[in-house]
């Protein structure tokens, strides 16, 4: 049971029903987070938009879950590492990154752990990154364009995973196959 209200259809603001409908024509459904996020519309409405975006950046599939799943792992949160977990496969991403990143393990590429090590570095130090740092991440073949774009990942990920730490958001069906818990954490 999330400790925030779990809307649909019925139930939700007036102004967050068409976008649940979106989540419905997206998903088939709506995923328990959407359904959380409905009890703000501007919220929901942001995080959609932030997901477009960044499904639409520069970066392919495998990239996009690099950062996704960073995030989700050092934020610890239950309900989007399974979430992306699935994804990833929706996606055709080697199972090699999706476990790696679950596990804390070496990635399968170095242009890869390098997106891992920077995205990982911008959340740890709050977007202080050093410039020795910044040019690791040009020399492993990546430009300003995508270091921008982890922070518009990032702030997907603020909005979902702060969310479901608060709501205690119930894990969709579909993604508890893929149940995670961060290694030492309690709740």
């Amino acid at each position: 049971m999330s400790k925030l209200t779990n809307y649909n259809l019925e139930t939700a603001p007036e102004e967050s029903k068409p976008l649940l409908e979106n989540s419905i024509k997206a998903y088939g459904n709506i995923p328990n987070l959407h359904g959380v996020l409905a009890g703000a519309p501007g919220l929901l409405n942001a995080y959609q938009s932030i997901h477009e975006l960044f499904v639409n950046s520069s970066f392919d599939n495998d990239e996009l879950t690099v950062v996704w799943q960073t995030i989700n792992v050092e934020h610890a949160c239950h309900y989007c590492v399974p979430a992306h977990t699935a994804i990833a496969k929706m996606m055709k991403v080697d199972d090699a990154i999706t476990e790696a990143l679950r596990n804390g393990t070496e990635l399968p590429s170095e242009k890869l752990q390098v997106l891992h090590e920077t995205t990982l570095k911008i959340v740890r130090d709050r977007g202080y990154i050093k410039e020795e740092d910044i040019q690791a991440f040009y020399a492993a073949g990546y430009e300003e364009r995508q270091l921008l774009e982890i922070i518009l990942g990032l702030s997907q990920k603020v909005i979902s995973n702060y969310v479901n730490h608060i709501a205690e958001t119930p894990v969709d069906d579909a993604f508890q196959k893929f149940a995670w818990k961060k290694e030492g954490q309690t709740a």
